[in-house]
Parts: structure tokens; C-alpha cells; sequence
């Protein structure tokens, strides 16, 4: 049976089209919603003009009442039904309430590979580190930031004179071939972690 998938996405949704985009022929599962808490996400632009259904949960009204703004998203999400929830540039912690609703069912990309360089900043701290890879990864999501099991890694090496910007763009294209490679193997039920 086609899982139906939720994508969730703060800014332009880079990593959101590359999974929409593989989501056809025989995968396992489709795009059934895009959410953002930004009206003004390009995502959600893109996301309109592929004829998929978009909702938009504003956080700014629920202030600091991150227990309000999450029953808004699960409200909004309920009529869609989604098997899976993908984070892709979602810039909003979720609390335990809803991540644990959603255990082994919501994954998201991050621009490290963990446990390394959890929350923001990724690639100027592995530059600042004088690491020689650098890389992202795919994880469950817990309550706890940027930690869950690991689903997938891309790696690559890091270039003198590298700059964070250049790093972020390069570990960009890997997160558009690793997500959509994690989430093709979680919609069939299988764990093991994909590795590029």
C-alpha cells in the first residue's frame, strides 16, 4: 500500500522538491502534503504550482506556547492522513508531545554527520574543527535535537580553502541524493541505513 507522506518546510524547500521529485513510478510512497509554518515559504509557492496540497500553521500567533502551535499542525495534518512526516528545513523544535506521537514515523535531513555538530551552524564548526569530512544525515526524530537513530550518511571531503558557503553547497547535493534514497527504503518498512 503507498504511504502517504507530509513534508515540512520553513524556506525555499530545496531537499522538499528533490523528494516530491522521486516520488513517482513505482515508490512507495507519495507527497501528500506540504506544511510550513512561512505564508511566504518558497516551498510552498513551488508546492502550489505542482498541484500539491499545502497548509500553512503560523507559529508567530501561539508565541512561546509551543504546545498550541503543534495541536494547530496536528489539526491541520489530520484530514491529509500521512504514513510519514518528512523535516526538510523545518525551522521550528517540535517538543516530545508531538515528536512522540510521530515516533518511527518522522525523519528529518541534517547537515552534519551526527552526532557531530548537532543544531545550526554545521559547516563553519567542522571548517573551525579542522575536520577532514564533512557530510549530512538522515535520522528518526526524537525529542531530543538532532538525535534519533541514523538512517543514512553521505560523506565528503573537505577542500582547502573551503568556505562554509561552498561547504553548505556542496553538502547540499548530497542531501538531494541521500534523502530521497532514506526515504524510498523507510516507506518500505527497511532500517538499514543507506550510506553514499
Amino acid at each position: 500500500m503507498t504511504k502517504k507522506v507530509a513534508i515540512f518546510v520553513s524556506g525555499g524547500g530545496s531537499n522538499m522538491r528533490a523528494l516530491v521529485s522521486d516520488m513517482s513510478g513505482d515508490h512507495p510512497a507519495r507527497p501528500a502534503v506540504i506544511v510550513s509554518n512561512n505564508a511566504n515559504a518558497g516551498g510552498i509557492a513551488w508546492a502550489k504550482e505542482q498541484g500539491l496540497q499545502t497548509v500553512v500553521v503560523d507559529h508567530r500567533p501561539h508565541g512561546a506556547d509551543r504546545a498550541a502551535f503543534e495541536a494547530e499542525l496536528t489539526a491541520a495534518l489530520a484530514p491529509h492522513a500521512p504514513d510519514i512526516i518528512c523535516l526538510a528545513g523545518f525551522m521550528r523544535k517540535l517538543t516530545a508531545g508531538f515528536t512522540d506521537m510521530w515516533r518511527g514515523k518522522m525523519i528529518n535531513i541534517h547537515p552534519s554527520l551526527l552526532p557531530k555538530y548537532k543544531g545550526l551552524h554545521t559547516h563553519a564548526r567542522a571548517l573551525e574543527a579542522g575536520d577532514t569530512a564533512h557530510g549530512c544525515t538522515v535520522h528518526e526524530v526524537t525529542a531530543a535535537l538532532d538525535d534519533g537513530p541514523i538512517l543514512g550518511q553521505a560523506s565528503l571531503r573537505i577542500h582547502e580553502g573551503d568556505t562554509a558557503e561552498v561547504l553548505a553547497e556542496r553538502v547540499l547535493v548530497l542531501e538531494h541524493k541521500l534523502y530521497p534514497a532514506v526515504l524510498r527504503r523507510f516507506a518500505e518498512n527497511d532500517r538499514t541505513p543507506v550510506i553514499l
